[in-house]
């Protein structure tokens, strides 16, 4: 994959969607929007397909002109339209986070809730340092060494997410106890304290984790991983689903519903938070052995 400039293309196209899906409620054709504030409408087409930019003033007059009353409404896709072409602190490491990684990376920026169904792996927000390295070093089929250290500093950084005044989204992570038995030959303390940043993650208000336990009914989750992500006021849920070769986003409301149908049935096969919390712990004192 080439080393383009980190440009979050995601945010244009919620914004985009969120805006078409409110003109279709209002019952208006692209060409009675678009003449309503003043313009052509293969503009207001380019908007609502993420081919073009909008001003936050121009997001409230289409507002407006769809008869929004909602101030919050009005405040999250303003928000989203200012920050549509925003390159974050991420752009620092634009050698090594390529654009699908960037657009999550401003995903859980703007997050009011992130639900993780993570069977294998420790979810990227909850990982120690050494995990981190150890994880992406041992999964990736063509990242140098440097590279791989520069990625475990962006898992670490993302983490600054949960502890954010005033706006640190909600997070809810569900993990398979399987993936709570890794060993690592070369650190063998890695695990034990990755497990100890489990329970002191669960500790912050905004943090609750599950296990999955080994001995668990069957459930949705058995088909694959998956981080669900929730947004303030209009803005559509999006779901990531990663492999070797990258990732994939599910933006429509259909796609999103059946993986929130899907991670209810999960949260309900896990262990319970307390159940969870225990288990952790006995695995944690299990590698002092």
């Amino acid at each position: 994959m080439p080393n383009s400039p980190v440009v979050p293309t995601i945010r244009r196209r919620r914004l985009g969607s969120t805006l078409r899906r409110l003109r279709n409620e209002a019952s208006l054709t692209l060409d009675e929007a678009a003449a309503a504030v003043g313009w052509k409408a293969p503009k207001l087409s380019k908007i609502e397909n993420a081919a073009q930019s909008i001003r936050p003033a121009d997001v409230s007059r289409l507002l407006q002109t769809y008869g929004m009353k909602d101030s919050e409404v009005f405040s999250a896709l303003e928000s989203l339209a200012r920050d549509a072409n925003k390159r974050g602190w991420w752009q620092t490491y634009h050698g090594v986070v390529f654009l699908p990684y960037a657009d999550y990376i401003s995903l859980e920026t703007d997050a009011e809730q992130i639900c993780e169904w993570s069977p294998l792996l420790v979810p990227g927000l909850l990982q120690t340092a050494a995990y981190a390295r150890e994880t992406i070093g041992g999964t990736t089929t063509s990242r140098t060494p440097e590279e791989v250290t520069a990625l475990a500093e962006v898992r670490q950084a993302r983490q600054a997410v949960l502890s954010r005044p005033g706006k640190s989204p909600q997070l809810w992570a569900i993990i398979h106890e399987a993936a709570l038995h890794q060993r690592f030959a070369m650190r063998p303390a890695t695990m034990r304290e990755q497990l100890q940043r489990l329970l002191d993650a669960s500790e912050l208000p905004n943090v609750t984790i599950q296990v999955m336990a080994l001995d668990s009914t069957v459930h949705p989750g058995m088909v694959g991983a998956f981080s669900l992500v929730g947004f303030p006021g209009p803005i559509p849920d999006v779901v990531l689903l990663e492999n070797i070769r990258g990732a994939t986003y599910v933006e429509d409301d259909d796609g999103t519903a059946h993986f929130t149908k899907a991670f209810e049935r999960i949260r309900a096969s896990a262990l319970s938070v307390e159940d969870s919390l225990a288990l952790i712990t006995q695995l944690k004192e299990g590698h002092r052995k």
